[in-house]
């Protein structure tokens, strides 16, 4: 997937400027596609250039103008033909699951704090996704809101994303307290 693709998917739900786009992908799309803010910019004047978003100037009094983009019928297009190609496995590349590969031969102490910190990334994040699909959903249930919904797809995604994190809340929990038996039973 290329990143024009979640710019697109993310311009969905109506016009976003810039600035709009970059926190939509800091709540709701960093779970499955990260950006920084100076390639959405980049990937959003690509995307004009090729016609499948348009901009248009909105005046401000007391700012700059601003910019607000919206996908076209090519970029809907777009979006249709990479929807019906497959999709190709994604893969981990994480760090701390390297040190923890290496735990038996180092020294677990700052192995052990990393990962209660991850963990406390993690919990904020569900807490995140709790927030905004509460959100979404409104006064539904969520069975309602996913039978009935305007826009399943960014609950849908959400939904994976609280369920990973909560795996790596988890799991973290769980590698903390078997390094921590492991030093007790190796102590004596």
């Amino acid at each position: 997937m290329a990143l024009r693709h979640a710019v697109l998917a993310a311009l969905l739900d109506g016009e976003l400027s810039g600035y709009q786009l970059a926190k939509a992908f800091d709540v709701g799309v960093a779970n499955f596609w990260y950006a920084r803010p100076q390639q959405l910019y980049a990937e959003l004047t690509r995307l004009e250039k090729d016609g499948l978003v348009a901009g248009r100037e909105v005046p401000q009094e007391s700012r700059p103008n601003k910019r607000l983009f919206r996908v076209t019928d090519a970029g809907l297009a777009e979006l249709e033909t990479f929807t019906a190609a497959s999709a190709k496995p994604a893969f981990v590349r994480d760090d701390l699951l390297v040190k923890v590969q290496a735990a038996d031969r180092v020294d677990i102490d700052d192995l052990v704090t990393q990962l209660g910190e991850r963990a406390q990334i993690a919990q904020a994040k569900i807490d995140l996704f709790g927030n905004l699909l509460r959100r979404l959903r409104g006064d539904r249930t969520e069975a309602e809101f996913l039978r009935h919904g305007d826009r399943v797809g960014p609950y849908l995604t959400c939904l994976r994303g609280l369920t990973f994190e909560r795996e790596n809340r988890d799991w973290c929990a769980r590698t903390i307290a078997v390094l921590e038996e492991r030093r007790q039973i190796h102590a004596r």
